[in-house]
This record gives C-alpha cells, sequence and structure tokens, in this order.
C-alpha cells in the first residue's frame, strides 16, 4: 500500500507529465490500482500525457553460460489481454547478462524475441532488456555480441513488426546506433543500471539518439517524509537532468 501510495505520487507530481517525460514502466500490482480516482494507467494517458508499459517478467533464473535466463511467465497472455483491456501500450521484459558468453547471450536474445512476439499478438509493443550487469567483467565484449544478435532477429522480423529494447550504456559510445536506425526498432531507451544519476547522464549524453529509462537514478533521495514541496522540487530536478542527458548530446 505504501509503495502504491509513492508511485502514485510520482506520477502526480507537477514534473512528470509528457513534456518531458515520454512513457512509465508500471508493475502489474500499480497497474491493478487507482490514481486519484481513475485505473493508474488511464490517469497517466489522458490526465499526465505519459504512456503507459506493464512490467511482465517474473525473475531469473540461477546463472547458466554467463547469463540469466527470465524464469517462465505463467498466464501470460490471460495478464496481456487484462493489460489491453486497462489501456496498457506495451510491455518490458528483463533478463541479464554477466559474461561475453555467445551461447549465453544467443540464448538470452532468443528468449527475449520470443516472449516479444507472444506480446506482439496482443497488439502491445514489447520492450525487450537484456541488461548487461555494470559489474560485469566482460562488459564491452559482452555488449558487441549482444548488438549482434539483436541485429540478427531484428533483421528477420516481419516488416509491420517493431519492437524496443532498453539496454545498460555501452562502454564504447554510440555502440548501438545500428540499431537505433533499423527500421524494425521503435526506440532504443537506456537502463541506469546501478550507475549513480550523474555518472548515468555522464554516459548517456555520449549516445546519440538514446533516451534514459531510468528507474533507481530517477527516484534516488526521494522519501515519503519530504514536504511537498520538497519532493516536488527533488522530482523536478532529477527529470530535468536526465531529460537533458537524452536530448543535448556531447
Amino acid at each position: 500500500k505504501l509503495m502504491h501510495e509513492m508511485r502514485v505520487r510520482i506520477i502526480s507530481s507537477p514534473a512528470f507529465t509528457g513534456a518531458k517525460v515520454i512513457a512509465a514502466i508500471l508493475f502489474e500490482r500499480t497497474m491493478d490500482g487507482e490514481a486519484h480516482g481513475k485505473p493508474v494507467a488511464t490517469y497517466l494517458w489522458k490526465d499526465r500525457g505519459v504512456v503507459p508499459f506493464l512490467k511482465i517478467d517474473k525473475g531469473l533464473e540461477a546463472e547458466k553460460n554467463g547469463v540469466q535466463m527470465m524464469k517462465p511467465i505463467d498466464g501470460l497472455d490471460e495478464l496481456l489481454a487484462r493489460a489491453v483491456k486497462l489501456g496498457i501500450y506495451g510491455t518490458k521484459e528483463r533478463s541479464t547478462i554477466n559474461l561475453a558468453s555467445q551461447d549465453g547471450i544467443a540464448a538470452i536474445v532468443a528468449q527475449q524475441f520470443e516472449v516479444a512476439a507472444q506480446v506482439a499478438a496482443h497488439g502491445l509493443m514489447p520492450i525487450l532488456e537484456p541488461e548487461v550487469l555494470i559489474k560485469s567483467p566482460e562488459k564491452a565484449a559482452a555488449e558487441k555480441i549482444l548488438l549482434a544478435e539483436i541485429t540478427k532477429k531484428l533483421d528477420a522480423l516481419p516488416s509491420d513488426r517493431q519492437v524496443m529494447i532498453k539496454v545498460t550504456i555501452p562502454e564504447v559510445p554510440d555502440l548501438y546506433a545500428p540499431l537505433i536506425k533499423h527500421p524494425r526498432m521503435q526506440r532504443v531507451v537506456a537502463l541506469s543500471g546501478g550507475y549513480p544519476r550523474a555518472e548515468a547522464c555522464k554516459r548517456l549524453a555520449a549516445n546519440h539518439g538514446m533516451i534514459a529509462s531510468f528507474s533507481r537514478a530517477l527516484v534516488d533521495g526521494l522519501t515519503r517524509s519530504m514536504s511537498d514541496a520538497e519532493f516536488d522540487a527533488a522530482l523536478k530536478a532529477a527529470i530535468d537532468e536526465i531529460f537533458t542527458a537524452s536530448t543535448v548530446k556531447t
């Protein structure tokens, strides 16, 4: 209940509007809840101008071949049908990559695109999230393999299909530029991955065409005990900083 109240407080803040926030990814519990007497997705889209997505993954398997695959998502079709009725635009699914394992990363990408096809069948936009861990000892090499595997899967998509992808900010700036330009890609967004906000924004600003999809780096420092004025000012400062890194590139 307290977590839901905090999330509603964030999306109700004067700074949290479509002027600088394109979309919000919701937990299932948040999607099923209300904000100011309306379903959360409706409130976001109609009142705030922010497009609602839904997190659909149910956690990770144990690491194998240097990666952690998604656990099976039981009842996914039912969840997706409910999301459509509640006005959700798309979904997000996360798995993680620790090592530059060709077999492991290929398996991760295959699973991500398999789930994405199931999502697309319901008319929803899938965000694939194969997160390369920022503490990976082989981060740059893993990202290079990931780029190649994603490109192969994008090339094989039907001409009327698009996906989005959420990736760790790469070690080599603009590594994912080919994905951003790919006709099967709607948008490439960056996760903060545990970097402090200043570091995440500095790295993001070096990647042209990539915008932020930050969670931890967005809400860092926000507390329930803050007054509304303090809360709104802190959130505005975070959104402004992240928006600048997304739009003003170095």
